[in-house]
């Protein structure tokens, strides 16, 4: 994320998140998954392209998010995603 300067480090030290302009760029879940923001489209050609690195849980099909698995995470995927939110939440 340092290669945007505008995006910034919030939340806590178990549950860093990433903003740009307080909108929510991405958000580590867990120990294993980070959550970033993707629109509808987006998520699907990322699912559909690295389908070992991403996935959607039943919990956020209705919203702009996809999950990362840090375990099998194809890394041009991941900064593909990680651009993409920044972009997406620049956007808004």
């Amino acid at each position: 994320m340092a290669a945007h300067d505008d995006v910034r480090l919030k939340g806590t030290a178990d549950r860093p998140g990433w903003y740009v302009d307080n909108r929510l760029v991405a958000r580590q879940l867990d120990g294993d998954s980070v959550l970033v923001r993707a629109d509808f489209d987006a998520r699907e050609r990322l699912v559909d392209d690295y389908p070992g690195t991403f996935s959607v849980p039943p919990s956020m099909e209705a919203h702009r998010k996809v999950v990362v698995e840090l375990d099998r995470a194809d890394p041009g995927g991941v900064r593909r995603a990680l651009a993409e939110a920044v972009e997406l939440q620049r956007d808004r």
